[in-house]
């Protein structure tokens, strides 16, 4: 299974469970119904994704919905059909039913991931970056799961705590896809020596270099030819395209090509 280790994936998704639990289960009345940053969806919505995700993998299908979920505007592909079916599939349930759903399904997700092997973790299976090994989709559910969790609380004004395990776990896929961002997305010159320095819970310095293709290193080979300063908290939500680089100007430090810097800040988001 690589350099992916079960014990801490697994118990960062069940903590993350439990964290959502908490969170969930402070709502009532018309807080179910808040705006989220993402687009069309309600916390309501956002918990209907989470309790569908896990539903899918339990081998449940979505719920009959007369409307075709494809014809909403931030509908953009067969992913977001598929989350829509059951947005829309538990519209008419009250939070108190929203809340039991997601505790039921994931209480069976708990009891089936504990009953895996080592092999089975290992399989390749179909995930929303293509095939990978099952234990991965589990790493990739931490940070769906850790990303909805912070929708949740930006919406309700409710803070908490985004690093320890839970956060260091979801951001390892964000990293996956830092070199892609900056050299792709963000164009980065060839030649160029890029570090992101990150402040606040998640704090970190990722250093790309780029010769011919970006790639994450270690450290860089010489002094860095831009660098972007800004909190981890920004940058997940950036990273995870809740907001952009714009809105958030001052927040962000450029120093050295400041243009690369721009490009690199106004390109981060990489989620479907």
């Amino acid at each position: 299974m690589n350099s992916l280790q079960k014990e801490p994936i697994l118990d960062a998704l069940f903590e993350e469970w439990d964290v959502l639990d908490d969170v969930l289960s402070s709502l009532s009345g018309d807080a179910w119904f808040t705006p989220t940053a993402l687009p069309g969806w309600t916390v309501h919505d956002v918990t209907a994704h989470l309790i569908g995700t896990e539903s899918l993998l339990a081998g449940i299908s979505a719920p009959h919905t007369t409307i075709d979920v494809r014809g909403l505007a931030h509908v953009r592909n067969e992913i977001g059909a598929f989350n829509e079916e059951w947005v829309e599939g538990l519209r008419g349930c009250s939070g108190p039913e929203m809340l039991e759903r997601f505790r039921m399904i994931v209480a069976r997700r708990r009891s089936e991931l504990g009953e895996m092997t080592d092999e089975m973790f290992a399989a390749e299976t179909t995930t929303p970056v293509g095939p990978a090994p099952y234990l991965r989709f589990m790493r990739i559910r931490v940070f769906d799961c850790w990303m909805h969790e912070l929708d949740l609380r930006d919406a309700l004004g409710m803070p908490g705590d985004e690093g320890g395990l839970r956060g260091e776990t979801a951001f390892a896929e964000i990293a996956g896809a830092v070199a892609f961002l900056v050299g792709k997305r963000g164009k980065a010159p060839d030649g160029s020596r890029i570090t992101l320095e990150l402040t606040g819970p998640l704090a970190r310095n990722i250093h790309i270099a780029v010769d011919g293709r970006a790639a994450v290193v270690d450290e860089l080979p010489s002094e860095a030819t831009t660098t972007v300063t800004l909190d981890s908290r920004l940058f997940t939500r950036l990273a995870g395209g809740r907001t952009t680089a714009a809105d958030h100007r001052d927040e962000i430090a450029l120093s050295g090509d400041t243009d690369a810097g721009k490009r690199i800040v106004d390109n981060l988001a990489f989620t479907i």
